[in-house]
Formats: C-alpha cells, structure tokens, sequence
C-alpha cells in the first residue's frame, strides 16, 4: 500500500473507528482490499467479494445516467444492509476512464451514534484532490474477466 492509500484508509478510519469493516478501491478491471478488521478478515469470502465489487463497477454507468437526469453531480451512495452500511463514492472524472472506486463498510450500530456520510465523501474528495486519483487506484488485485 502507498502513501496516498494508506492516507485514504485513515481519513475512513477515522470516520468509522472500530465499525470500519473493510476498504475497497476499484476500477474498470481490477480491485484491492485496502483494509480489513481482523474478525472481518477471518470471515471475508473473496470470491463473494469479487462479485460484490463487480456490481458495483454499474456505478460506472449509473452515475453517468444520474447526472444527466438531475441539474447536480452524483456523490455517493449508501446502501444498509442487516449487520453493515455499505458507502460508495468514485473519485475522478466521470468524463474520463481513469475514474475510481472506493467501498467501504462500516457496523451499522457506531458508538457515538452518528452517521454522516456526507462528511466522509467530503474528507475522501479533499484527499483525491491532493493525492491524485492515480494515487488511489488499485494497485495490485484481482482482474476481472
């Protein structure tokens, strides 16, 4: 892990705290686990995951489609789930197929009760913008066929 991605696991880190469950980045073709809980990571099932990840590259195509259906940009998108919220943003331009992804889940029950996901896509915006979305992307992983 770089820099720029060890920087962007703390800025989710420390949204989440201890409900952090994973870290995600992803693009058109690859993905990277970033970070992992360790009772998160005794029971990740990759392959799951790999399938997970690659529903989510629809967001490449949907976010497209939610721009030109309203007057604003497209953020991010949180989806609850029993056990878990899931919070997705892709930084870069949309314009562009060097875009990125970024997942992450987080305990749906945090300590301190609060939840704004608004300020999170913020905090990873603002790093992106610093870093670079180069910075960011998947490094290593696995392909997608």
């Amino acid at each position: 892990m770089g820099d720029a991605t060890e920087r962007l696991v703390g800025v989710v880190r420390r949204f989440g705290g201890d409900a952090t469950r994973d870290v995600w980045v992803f693009d058109q073709a690859t993905h990277e686990l970033l970070f992992a809980r360790p009772d998160v990571a005794d029971s990740l099932d990759r392959e799951l995951m790999d399938r997970a990840i690659d529903d989510e590259r629809y967001g490449f195509v949907t976010r497209n489609t939610f721009e030109s259906l309203y007057d604003t940009g497209y953020a991010f998108t949180v989806r609850g789930f029993d056990g878990f919220d899931q919070y997705r943003t892709f930084v870069g331009a949309a314009d562009e197929r060097n875009d990125v992804g970024v997942l992450a889940r987080f305990d749906e029950t945090r300590p301190d009760g609060e939840i704004d996901y608004r300020a999170l896509d913020e905090a990873v915006s603002a790093l992106v913008d610093e870093v670079g979305v180069r910075a960011v992307a998947p490094a290593t992983g696995t392909t997608r066929d």
